[in-house]
């Protein structure tokens, strides 16, 4: 039957008419991009004659894929099941199975899994004698990673290799394709690189794909790395029917291999090509639609377009210039809760943040006026692996007897302390009836175990001792703990995006404790205050006593821990019940709500303190914001901060400047900063600047280094 394509707009119905060729579709945010794909599939097979087999499909999660799928099948039935309509990994995967001995593999081969690969990495860099505290393993898997996903081979790779982690991952990268080709096992990565020297090589097979797929499509094709781009080419070589479809203003993963030229460049590589733009957005009010368009114009590295609105215009943004972050939590809470009264449900909004570590803060005001949430793309931040061996230690400093805190942390960060030698001091822990840090301390002396891993236990042991002991405030506590257990200087080593992540989370931890000493401050003097029955203005310790406040001090951490564990207790939502979503901006992508708060709309923050004097990364982090503020039906609010206090420091920053680049018609501003804020920019600021460790301009407020994972005054 013939598909019917009345129902269809002018733009998208040419890409879908355009059937033969390179075709370049720039799809706007809500602009129906799922149906323009799959009506030219559709097309293809009902009104031009193509066989469904020689369609191939690519998307970029198995989510999409199989959305494509269902949608193929209501428009031509079972035909489409003859289609390949699959993620680049699973397409390559079949491409290996079926010709993996002419690489020298079994089609039986394995895929390791995260676990597996790190389990073969740890055997690799002991048989290379390669110290992991030195060359961190997430860092050398990270630059391996991106040797493959650039095509380098090891040997290619140990060339170009200059710095000292650089030539160590290349020898770990030579013999890890080694020990993966005797276990006839591909890594993840792997299958990318493997499918296009499949392709490259071996011409035959290449020739024999390019016979059976006259038709490629590619989905988020702005996301592609310079593997799949490399492999797409090769397919699309022979016919040059290829349609890709992205929005170059929604990309968003440079950091993780993306690589924006790709779709910027199609026309380049493809001169013959068609372009079509898809501008008609059918999700959101006009005004959003226009507060976006305005922010990403700003940028220079796009292609033109514009969102139009089908929609009505719609209320004003709203913008809140909140006293602090207390303030803006606080002010999103008591939002929310309007727009449940106005007939909006929990499931309705979301509240969006640049990093995970914003969001303690917004989890603790919703927690405490009663508003449902539930976390996606993260963990709630007191279930932070890197939080939850923060209280493990601070525990032990009150509990030394706690037993699950301490094997939790004995060897975290890793110190040498195996689990032989763990089960030993539990087993012995057991005999001798006492504590497991008691039987710690006796392995100290322990013959039978190694003396490296003797001197870590001491260590261990020794810190414990010392936080117990320690009479200082609460936050000097912590300091401790934090600072001579390693736990960051392990994390700044690696030089991950996730471990400058979890170094944020342990940074903002330190916000957690200065916001108790704040709360708990008054009480606490009330009880610390000597009376006359105390023997004030005598010695404090005429009776061999010690000073009330230093029994307070000692409480303090007790009461803080409590503190913790009871708000996480209480920190729960039924993932059953409605409840309002919580996520960053970059898990927000191919989304969208009836309302959205974006919380954290200042320099450094939005964008983010590490963009850097390349224009590229401001205009990736203005990507961001247009991602941000598309997601948004109905309502979006943004919300900024006059000071904030995150990463354990306080703060002042301006608003960010793409609230700023939104005309001022378009918002609606509340709180400090109702009069708007024009003459507060960052391009006004040029006398107060902060060189971070690129050189970037801060605007005036804390800089952050990162080479060192360290904050300091801007100049």
């Amino acid at each position: 039957m013939a598909i019917d394509l009345e129902g269809l707009n002018t733009a998208q119905r040419e890409a879908v008419e355009c059937t033969e060729g390179p075709l370049l579709v720039l799809a706007g945010a809500g602009s129906g991009k799922t149906r323009v794909l799959t009506y030219r599939i559709a097309n293809l097979i009902e009104n031009k004659g193509v066989a469904p087999w020689q369609i191939l499909a690519i998307t970029f999660t198995n989510k999409a894929a199989a959305e494509m799928r269902e949608r193929l099948s209501s428009l031509v039935g079972p035909r489409s099941r003859g289609m390949w309509v699959s993620t680049f990994h699973s397409m390559c995967v079949r491409m290996l199975r079926a010709d993996a001995e002419r690489l020298g593999f079994s089609p039986s081969f394995t895929i390791y899994d995260t676990d597996d690969q790190k389990r073969l990495y740890r055997e690799i860099m002991a048989e290379l004698d390669i110290n992991p505290k030195v060359f961190q393993l997430n860092a050398v898997m990270g630059r391996i990673s991106q040797a493959k996903n650039e095509l380098l081979t090891p040997a290619r790779f140990a060339e170009k290799a200059t710095d000292p982690l650089g030539k160590a991952a290349a020898r770990v990268y030579a013999k890890l394709q080694e020990r993966l080709k005797a276990a006839n096992a591909f890594d993840f990565d792997d299958l990318l690189l493997y499918a296009f020297l499949l392709l490259k090589h071996h011409p035959d097979v290449l020739e024999a794909y390019q016979e059976r797929f006259r038709y490629l499509l590619v989905d988020e094709y702005q996301d592609t790395n310079r593997a799949q781009y490399a492999i797409t080419q090769l397919l699309a070589d022979k016919y040059k029917n290829i349609m890709v479809v992205g929005d170059d203003d929604q990309s968003i993963y440079s950091w993780r291999g993306a690589d924006l030229r790709n779709i910027l460049e199609f026309e380049q590589d493809y001169p013959q090509a068609h372009t079509v733009k898809l501008e008609e957005n059918y999700r959101s009010v006009g005004n959003v639609l226009a507060a976006a368009n305005a922010v990403i114009a700003n940028n220079r590295q796009r292609k033109q377009k514009k969102l139009v609105a089908t929609r009505e215009d719609g209320e004003k943004l709203q913008v809140y210039a909140a006293s602090d972050e207390r303030d803006e939590g606080r002010w999103i809470a008591g939002e929310i809760e309007k727009l449940t009264g106005a007939g909006f449900s929990y499931d309705d909004m979301a509240v969006f943040y640049r990093t995970n570590a914003q969001s303690r803060m917004l989890e603790d005001m919703l927690l405490r006026a009663g508003v449902p949430y539930r976390i996606v793309g993260g963990t709630r931040f007191f279930e932070r692996a890197e939080i939850r061996n923060v209280m493990a230690y601070l525990t032990l400093a009150v509990n030394p007897a706690d037993d699950m805190a301490a094997t939790r942390v004995i060897n975290v960060p890793k110190r040498g302390i195996g689990k032989t030698t763990i089960e030993r001091i539990a087993q012995n822990a057991t005999e001798w009836n006492m504590t497991f840090l008691q039987a710690a301390e006796q392995a100290i002396v322990d013959p039978e175990i190694r003396p490296a891993t003797r001197n870590a236990v001491a260590s261990f042991v020794q810190l414990i001792k010392e936080a117990h002991d320690y009479g200082g405030d609460l936050r000097r506590v912590v300091e401790t703990i934090v600072d001579k257990s390693g736990l960051l200087e392990e994390l700044r080593a690696q030089g991950t995006d996730e471990a400058r992540g979890r170094i944020e989370n342990i940074q903002e931890f330190m916000g957690v404790v200065d916001e108790f000493t704040d709360t708990h401050s008054a009480s606490d003097a009330e009880f610390a205050a000597p009376t006359a029955s105390d023997g004030a203005g005598q010695d404090a310790d005429a009776d061999g006593g010690q000073p009330p406040v230093r029994v307070l001090r000692g409480d303090s951490l007790a009461d803080f821990i409590e503190w913790v564990r009871l708000r996480t207790d209480l920190d729960t939502v039924s993932e059953d019940g409605q409840a309002v979503t919580l996520m960053t901006v970059h898990a927000s992508k191919g989304l969208e709500f009836d309302c959205v708060f974006v919380a954290g709309m200042e320099e450094t923050i939005f964008p983010h303190l590490t963009f850097n004097s390349d224009p590229s990364s401001v205009e990736e982090e203005r990507r961001l914001a247009y991602v941000a503020i598309t997601r948004a039906r109905k309502k979006l609010y943004l919300t900024c901060a006059n000071t904030r206090q995150l990463y354990g420091q306080t703060s002042s920053n301006p608003a960010s400047r793409f609230i700023r680049e939104i005309p001022s018609e378009l918002r609606q501003t509340t709180g400090l900063g109702s009069a708007g804020f024009e003459g507060t920019g960052w391009e006004k600021r040029g006398s107060r600047r902060g060189i971070s460790g690129s050189g970037s301009e801060a605007g005036g407020g804390r800089v952050f280094d990162r080479s060192s994972n360290a904050f300091t005054a801007g100049r």
